[in-house]
């Protein structure tokens, strides 16, 4: 297969780092900051508790949330794989990108219509975000191994995430001052200024990301993998990928290391807030506050640590964010108050960044050079990452349930680290990623 640009084209990295650019405000204001708080008071105020009727059926409204999260994650877990053999053997990567990107910010922007009372409507218009924004990962990360050169995927990788929490912040900061001066900005009630960030989070999403759109290529290779009987030469395409997989041993040792400390991380960066709110006793703006701290300083710790792997490797660089990440745990569970807390936050926001920079471009340098199968590759990356969610915030709470102590299931996510670790150290990575 002949490239039709040349990698490492200064027009479309910049247009690759739009994206991230365009959907992390979904990931900050609607999975992490505004949605969540607004969820759960308009529900409690509709239905005058915890406890609400969805679709007949009695459940706790955090139960339900989680829950709806959870089948997102696994929705997105069993068909990326399929789509992205459909993908790759069609080259309709960019297509697929974009039906994905409309699918997350219009049902974004369609929360503006959940009041509480349309609790089925609102968890249906927020699961429908979640699978769009996680969908559409797939195909993005997948565009970093064929329009850089391996030399370039971790500092790429890094500025990626670093334009994705820099618009994030701004957005966000530009929303909670909506929220605050609701009345001095023409809208009735506080309520009617938070509902419209769902639309401007969707606005943003979904402008920014034809900037990708425009200058990213549809076709990245000159002569398509074919074009008849899409369906059925879309899963042999992803059946291929998988028996290739058998025999690139340092790309499954990644993944495996992979799936359980990123299952640390992410659970501990869903669960922090909430964490500090019930152990600690946290009021909103101080947990929004720290929110957006931890935004601006995974900034200086996604360009910290992709200059560290140039300096020592992706593998040595990954071992000592992995310990900090254990060690975090471990602390978590011996913080008192919240200054602690705060000192606590500072660490996770430096390795919050590096962790998922350097997992991404790390796992790019592992898939064959060349190869015109990225999308079906970077299936598997993403389906570890959400069995990894679910299976993280799932024991998480178990561990809660059993111990009746959220410390206890802070400490008790430091084994997945300690997991990962021996994995990590213990066999060597391939393409100078040790």
């Amino acid at each position: 297969m002949i490239i039709m640009f040349q990698k490492n084209d200064p027009k479309i990295i910049r247009a690759w780092y739009m994206y991230d650019w365009a959907n992390s405000v979904y990931s900050l204001s609607i999975t992490t900051a505004i949605f969540p708080v607004y969820y759960s008071e308009s529900v409690r105020n509709a239905f005058n508790g915890e406890m609400i009727s969805f679709f007949g059926h009695n459940v706790k409204d955090s139960v339900l949330y989680s829950m709806a999260l959870s089948f997102s994650f696994l929705v997105v877990a069993v068909i990326s794989p399929f789509l992205s053999g459909i993908a790759d053997y069609s080259c309709r990567k960019k297509s697929f990108m974009r039906v994905f990107t409309y699918l997350g910010s219009f049902s974004c922007a369609a929360l503006y219509f959940f009041t509480g009372k349309n609790v089925e409507y609102g968890i249906l218009c927020s699961v429908l975000a979640s699978i769009g924004f996680a969908g559409s990962l797939v195909f993005y990360n997948s565009y970093l191994p064929d329009i850089a050169t391996a030399d370039k995927f971790d500092s790429f990788s890094a500025k990626g995430f670093t334009a994705g929490y820099a618009g994030s912040v701004i957005l966000l900061v530009i929303n909670l001052l909506n929220i605050i001066f609701y009345d001095s900005l023409g809208f009735q009630e506080k309520n009617d200024a938070i509902r419209f960030t769902f639309i401007t989070v969707g606005l943003w999403w979904f402008g920014f990301s034809h900037l990708t759109f425009y200058y990213l290529p549809e076709n990245v290779y000159v002569e398509k993998l074919g074009k008849s009987h899409i369906l059925v030469s879309g899963f042999y395409e992803l059946i291929k990928v998988y028996k290739q997989l058998k025999n690139l041993p340092n790309l499954k040792i990644f993944l495996l290391s992979f799936f359980f400390y990123i299952m640390g991380a992410i659970t501990v960066i869903y669960m922090a807030s909430i964490f500090a709110s019930e152990e600690l006793g946290l009021e909103a703006p101080k947990l929004v506050a720290v929110i957006i701290a931890l935004q601006l300083v995974a900034i200086a710790g996604a360009s910290y640590f992709a200059w560290l792997s140039e300096k020592i490797g992706n593998k040595r660089t990954l071992v000592i964010m992995i310990i900090v990440w254990a060690v975090i745990c471990a602390g978590a569970y011996l913080t008192k108050n919240e200054y602690e807390f705060y000192l606590l936050a500072v660490v996770v926001g430096l390795v919050m960044g590096g962790i998922q920079s350097l997992s991404r471009s790390t796992y790019s340098k592992l898939i064959p050079e060349n190869t015109v199968d990225t999308a079906s590759f970077f299936s598997f990356y993403d389906v570890t990452e959400k069995l990894a969610t679910v299976s993280g915030t799932f024991i998480f709470g178990l561990m809660n349930i059993i111990t009746g102590n959220m410390r206890m299931s802070a400490l008790a996510l430091s084994v997945f680290f300690v997991a990962g670790l021996i994995i990590m150290i213990r066999f060597k990575l391939a393409r100078n990623t040790n």
